[in-house]
């Protein structure tokens, strides 16, 4: 029991320790408040509006729902319009025969600039499926151990490549250089420029 000049803080680490929802809340706080009680929140409502809003959307996820606008360029219009791009047909002609399926431009034509959005995630996705998800470890070897035939193939293509650099390269060193007339030169650069004098 209390002094009666003594204030009484309730103290509360969480809201939904308290309430389920802010108008449970709001409900609490206003009997607490008539009955000469304060409450005191350790974690501010912005913390419980986000754990409340990500609660929200992992439920829903868990049901399918994953938020935000529908696409207006589905799976099945992406692989037409693809097919329709390796045929040469140019994207703004394309984006007249796709057709959006589903939200509030439903039965309406794709726009071009959603199309080139698509095709490009889409090439970004083809690019990056090739590519290794994880990189392979670095193996090291001793100077005795033994190539394999993969290693021994990837060894000679360099030497090649180098040794062909290597023959380009002097070969452009030794290549005779041919004199040009100054006559020659004069009429390939037009007139000569003459700077005007200039006043003292």
């Amino acid at each position: 029991m209390a002094a009666p000049e003594m204030p009484v803080i309730f103290t509360v680490h969480e809201l939904k320790r308290l309430a389920r929802h802010a108008a449970e809340l709001m409900t609490l706080s206003a009997e607490l408040q008539a009955g000469g009680i304060q409450l005191e929140l350790l974690t501010g409502p912005r913390n419980y509006i986000r754990e409340k809003t990500l609660e929200g959307q992992v439920t829903a996820a868990a049901k399918g729902n994953h938020g935000g606008r529908p696409r207006a360029i589905d799976d099945d219009s992406l692989t037409f319009a693809l097919a329709l791009k390796a045929k040469g047909v140019p994207v703004p002609d394309t984006a007249k025969k796709l057709t959006i399926k589903t939200g509030k431009n439903a039965g309406k034509s794709s726009s071009v600039a959603s199309l080139y959005r698509a095709l490009a995630e889409a090439e970004d996705t083809a690019i990056d499926d090739e590519l290794p998800r994880r990189p392979k470890p670095a193996l090291i070897r001793r100077p005795d151990d033994l190539l394999t035939p993969e290693e021994a193939d990837f060894r000679q293509r360099l030497q090649a490549q180098v040794l062909q650099t290597s023959e380009t390269e002097s070969a452009n060193k030794t290549r005779p250089v041919t004199h040009i007339p100054d006559r020659q030169l004069a009429h390939r650069n037009g007139p000569p420029q003459v700077a005007a004098p200039t006043p003292l």
